[in-house]
Parts: C-alpha cells; sequence; structure tokens
C-alpha cells in the first residue's frame, strides 16, 4: 500500500521558518521523482519545489525560489521541504507528491500524492 505521510506544519509568525517532512512507502521511493505542491481556500492546487530521482536537480516556484529548498534521503525515503522567511500568504495546506515520470508543475503527472499538512503564517 502507497503512502505519503507529512508531517512539520504548524503555525509560525512571519519571517519564521518550517520544515516539512513526507515520508514514502510502499513503492520504490528512490526511482521517483518528489515535489511539494500547496493549495489555500479557494485556489487550485500550486507547484512549489520538486527534485528529481536519477541526479538531485531542484526546480522552484517563482514564489519559492530563494526562501525554500527541497531536499530527499533516499536512505530513509523521505523528502523535505524547508521554509525560510515565511509570509502569511504561504498559508495553505502543503501536500508532497512523487511522479515516476517528473514533469514538475504538471499535477495530472504524479502518481502519488499526501494528504496534506496545514502551514499558517500570521502574528
Amino acid at each position: 500500500q502507497v503512502q505519503l505521510t507529512e508531517s512539520g506544519g504548524g503555525w509560525v509568525q512571519p519571517g519564521g521558518s518550517l520544515r516539512l517532512s513526507c515520508v514514502a512507502s510502499g513503492f520504490t521511493f528512490s526511482q521517483y521523482g518528489m515535489a511539494w505542491f500547496r493549495q489555500a481556500p479557494g485556489k487550485e492546487r500550486e507547484f512549489v519545489g520538486s527534485i528529481a530521482w536519477r541526479i538531485p536537480k531542484t526546480l522552484y516556484s517563482d514564489f519559492a525560489e530563494g526562501r525554500f529548498t527541497v531536499s530527499r534521503d533516499n536512505a530513509k525515503n523521505t523528502v523535505h521541504l524547508q521554509m525560510n522567511g515565511l509570509k502569511p500568504g504561504d498559508t495553505a495546506v502543503y501536500l508532497c507528491a512523487a511522479a515516476r515520470l517528473l514533469v514538475p508543475v504538471a499535477k495530472s503527472t504524479y502518481d502519488y500524492w499526501g494528504q496534506g499538512i496545514q502551514v499558517t503564517i500570521s502574528p
């Protein structure tokens, strides 16, 4: 059974940092590209960042570039999202996703999705 389980979310003040983790099971993690998306209330799910599997090449949305970092630990079947300089506009549910053939921003190409975890940025 495939599972992607996110953790590390919560509330933080503007300017703060959070590190999200996503633990994978039920598939060969090291052979899948991994990504983070987010979805705020009433908005479309949007791409945050991704990391390939063959070489750890990363790609970020404009809003994430320079503030967020995606990394992976294949030994622990885990992908991380380090978020710094958080803003109220970053408030959303953050989801991790896995793709055998990674097309980073194309939501329909992802094979597996986590349930998501809430991140809230407010004073």
